[in-house]
């Protein structure tokens, strides 16, 4: 073997013992999400294209499941850290005896009903007919809670449960009187049939009337105590990808649509890239949940009101391990 290929295998071999030295100083995260689309599988493209986890020293694996199995899957502990987390159901987890911890915030709450029916024009016209809805999640019950805001007797609507990614085939095939969905469905729905109209919950009015603020953390990142108590260093870690994720789309919107709907058309690719830009209805805010402790308690207290909560949960579910 002459010198030159001598040379060669020995950069080779260097090389290969650097890049299995670096992989092996990453720390694995096993995350469960919300399937697209949702607010939970808003992120995680950007994060893994940006290779944000590799940067701040992680291998994150992002593995998307229904509401449903979120949940069954979260609490039972097989996965120990949630991506979808919404706060009530970190809440209803602490009260059954789960003992887990919101991290950080990533999205505040901001929901909607569309429909296609002329006679449907308030929320109370919902009373008697049928909605379609993923009744496990988070934004439901705060529905639900801003219905009643209004005086709707939410008992008297029948409830078409689906999972996420079911809600915009719902609304486009005209099943039900009306859909209870969220962003980044509702941008894609509107896209594609801009003809649907969005009832009013009042949301901003009923919120400041019920808090005095505006702020309603919403969905974030949570995991099991033991776990978090374990691996404090990864904790500030995890933050800094999600929140460089979500400083890289606000800079890069329409980069960002092409990651987040990948196999969307160009119309589609430019409704969330609009999204983004405005972030009214997406209510991207990506902050400690020590930093929003008044707000979260505002938000069990909402759940407590309508018999979601039994009972206030612990002051163990808002992470007090890191502040901004």
């Amino acid at each position: 073997m002459n010198k030159l290929s001598t040379f060669g295998l020995a950069t080779l071999f260097a090389a290969t013992a650097v890049t299995s030295s670096f992989a092996q100083t990453l720390d694995k995260i096993s995350i469960v999400v919300f399937g697209a689309p949702s607010l939970g599988a808003f992120l995680p493209p950007i994060i893994k294209a940006q290779k944000l986890d590799e940067k701040n020293g992680l291998a994150i694996t992002f593995d998307e499941r229904t509401p449903d199995a979120y949940t069954a899957q979260f609490n039972s502990g097989e996965y120990q850290v949630g991506g979808s987390a919404a706060l009530l159901t970190v809440g209803l987890a602490d009260l059954r005896g789960v003992k887990v911890t919101y991290l950080f915030n990533l999205f505040d709450f901001w929901g909607a009903v569309v429909t296609s029916r002329p006679e449907i024009k308030t929320l109370k016209d919902l009373e008697g007919k049928d909605l379609a809805a993923a009744k496990g999640t988070t934004n439901w019950v705060m529905f639900d809670w801003f219905a009643r805001q209004q005086g709707v007797d939410t008992s008297k609507i029948a409830v078409v449960n689906t999972a996420t990614p079911g809600l915009v085939g719902y609304a486009l095939a005209d099943r039900a009187s009306g859909v209870q969905l969220w962003e980044p469905a509702y941008t894609s729905l509107m896209a594609k049939k801009p003809s649907m109209r969005s009832l009013d919950l009042k949301i901003k009015e009923s919120w400041q009337k019920f808090t005095g603020t505006d702020d309603i953390p919403y969905l974030g990142v949570a995991a099991h105590t033991d776990w978090a108590e374990k691996n404090k260093p990864l904790i500030p870690k995890l933050y800094a990808a999600y929140k460089e994720a979500a400083d890289w789309i606000v800079a890069h919107p329409e980069e960002a649509a092409k990651l987040i709907a990948p196999k969307g058309t160009p119309d589609d690719q430019k409704a969330i890239s609009d999204l983004v830009k405005a972030n009214d209805r997406l209510g991207l805010n990506v902050r400690w949940a020590s930093s929003s402790k008044r707000e979260i308690k505002a938000v069990y207290e909402a759940g407590r009101s309508i018999g979601f909560l039994p009972d206030y949960p612990s002051n163990a579910t808002i992470y007090e391990g890191a502040k901004q």
